[in-house]
C-alpha cells in the first residue's frame, strides 16, 4: 500500500470460493474480493482464453475491432444487456466508465441543442469512484476526506433508506418522501440545466445493500422523462447477476438510457468495465461530430476475452439463478439467526448482495460511536473465525457488515458465514 500497514494481508493464492494465506491458513471470500467475483476464482478455462488472446492480440487500438471485441459484444447484446442498449463503450475501470457516461449524456444535449442540461443528479448514499469527477459525485464522506476542496460538486437528492426514513422506520409514505427529494430538487436546479440523474438501483456498499420502497424507480423514471433528464443505471456492483437477475436494471424494472456495468462482468480476472446506451444517443452524438475518448487499456483483447468466457460460464453452470435462489437461502438464514439480536437493526439486501447493521440502540436505530470501531472489529473478528466479510458504509452511515460472496458458494460456505458472524457479535459487541 503507499501508506504502509502494520502487518498487510498476504494472499498466496485463490481458489474456488476460498483466500489462501501465506502463512498457510484459508479464508472464506464472503466479500467476492470487493463483490465482484461471481464465477469463483481460479477458474483453468478462464486463464486460458487470456492466454491465447494475449499471444493473438497484445494490443490492438480500442478504435479497432478484433476477433475478441467482436465476441464480448456479440455474447453483451446476445445474453446479457436489456434490447434496448446497443452500443457499447468499454474502459478499465467503474470509475473511468462512471464518468464516459456522464460525459456521453452531457454531449448528448449539446448535440441536441440544449447545452444548458449540464448538471448531474446523484443521491446523498451513492459511491461511482475514485477520480476527481466520480468521487465529487459520490455521496460518501470518507472517501472525500481532505479532497473537499477539489472534488466536483453537485446537487444530491436523497437514497431511500426504509429503515432510516425521516419520516420513520419503514413509514407507509416513505416511497413519496423520496420520490419529493427529486421532484424539489429538479424545481430549484431547474430541469433546463439538469443533464441526468446518476444512481445505482439498490445502493450497494455506500448504505449497503438497501433496496428503495415500493414503485420508487417507475416514478422517478416517469419524472426524469418528462423533464428530458437521462437515466444512467451505475450496476458496477448490481450488473451481471449480483441480484440473480441479468442485470439489476431487470430486478426493479427500470428502462436506463445508458447503462454501466462493471465488476461482474469479468469476475474479477481482467480490468474491464461497459457503458452502455441507445441508438438514439449514439446517433445524436455522431450528428453533432461527438465520439467518446477511449482510455488506452480499453477493451483490452485479453480482458475482452476474460469477460466473454466468465459470462459464458454464468450462463452455462445458471448461476445467476443459482445467485437467486443461494442468495435467498443465505438471506433467510441471516434473518433467522439475526433478526431478533438486541445489536441487528436489518438484515437486507437481494441475491447475493446482503447486509446487517448493526446498532448501539435496536429501538432508537442509534448507532455505536465511531471511535468505537465497530466495523473495523468486526471486519478484523471475521478473519480471525476463517470470514472475509466486507465492511460497508460512509463512515456517517456505519457498522455495516455486507456479504457479497460467489454466486458458487453453498451449504458448508452458508453454515460457516453465520457461525463466524455469531461468534464476531458476541466477540465484538461483549467486549464493549
Amino acid at each position: 500500500p503507499f501508506v504502509p500497514r502494520e502487518d498487510p494481508l498476504f494472499v498466496e493464492r485463490t481458489e474456488g470460493a476460498y483466500l489462501y494465506l501465506k502463512d498457510g491458513s484459508k479464508i472464506l471470500d464472503a466479500a467476492a474480493g470487493c463483490i465482484l467475483v461471481s464465477i469463483g476464482h481460479g477458474r483453468k478455462e478462464v486463464v486460458e482464453v487470456i492466454a491465447k488472446a494475449t499471444q493473438t492480440n497484445s494490443f490492438v487500438l480500442p478504435l479497432w475491432l478484433t476477433p475478441e471485441r467482436e465476441a464480448l459484444v456479440n455474447e453483451l447484446q446476445q445474453h446479457w444487456l436489456p434490447p434496448h442498449l446497443t452500443r457499447s463503450h468499454f474502459t478499465s475501470s467503474g470509475s473511468e466508465a462512471n464518468e464516459a457516461a456522464v460525459k456521453i449524456a452531457v454531449q448528448y444535449h449539446v448535440a441536441r441543442g440544449t447545452p444548458s442540461k449540464h448538471i448531474i443528479l446523484t443521491r446523498s448514499l451513492s459511491y461511482h469512484g475514485a477520480t476527481r469527477a466520480t468521487g465529487g459525485w459520490s455521496g460518501h464522506p470518507a472517501r472525500k476526506k481532505g479532497l473537499e476542496q477539489v472534488l466536483l460538486k453537485n446537487p444530491m437528492i436523497e437514497t431511500p433508506y426504509p429503515l432510516r426514513c425521516p419520516l420513520g422506520p419503514y413509514h407507509p409514505d416513505a416511497e413519496d418522501y423520496y420520490i419529493d427529494s427529486l421532484q424539489r430538487t429538479i424545481d430549484e436546479v431547474g430541469a433546463d440545466n439538469i443533464a441526468a440523474l446518476l444512481a445505482e438501483p439498490l445502493c450497494g456498499a455506500s448504505g449497503g445493500a438497501i433496496a428503495p420502497p415500493g414503485n420508487y424507480w417507475s416514478r422517478v423514471q416517469a419524472i426524469l422523462k418528462a423533464n428530458d433528464i437521462l437515466l444512467i443505471s451505475d450496476e458496477v456492483m448490481t450488473g451481471f447477476g449480483r441480484l440473480g437477475t441479468k442485470m439489476g436494471c431487470d430486478f426493479f424494472d427500470m428502462t436506463p438510457d445508458l447503462l454501466v456495468g462493471g465488476k461482474g462482468l469479468s469476475s474479477g480476472y481482467a480490468a474491464i468495465n461497459g457503458v452502455f446506451g441507445t441508438d438514439a444517443i449514439a446517433d445524436a452524438l455522431k450528428q453533432g461530430g461527438f465520439e467518446p475518448m477511449y482510455f488506452t487499456h480499453s477493451a483490452m483483447p485479453m480482458a475482452c476475452a476474460a469477460a466473454t468466457k466468465v459470462l459464458e460460464i454464468l450462463r452455462r453452470e445458471s448461476l445467476v439463478e443459482r445467485a437467486k435462489t443461494v442468495g435467498a437461502q443465505l438471506k433467510q438464514r441471516l434473518i433467522d439467526e439475526f433478526a431478533d439480536h438486541p445489536h441487528v437493526a436489518e438484515v437486507r439486501g437481494e441475491g447475493m448482495l446482503l447486509a446487517l447493521e448493526i446498532v448501539k440502540d435496536k429501538a432508537t436505530l442509534r448507532p455505536f460511536d465511531i471511535e468505537q470501531r465497530i466495523t473495523e472489529k468486526m471486519f478484523e473478528a471475521g478473519f480471525r473465525h476463517g470470514v472475509f466479510f466486507y465492511p460497508g458504509g460512509t463512515g456517517e452511515v456505519r457498522d455495516i457488515i455486507m456479504i457479497g460472496a460467489p454466486f458458487i458458494i453453498g451449504d458448508v460456505e452458508i453454515d460457516l458465514m453465520v457461525k463466524a458472524l455469531k461468534a464476531c457479535l458476541t466477540e465484538v459487541l461483549g467486549n464493549l
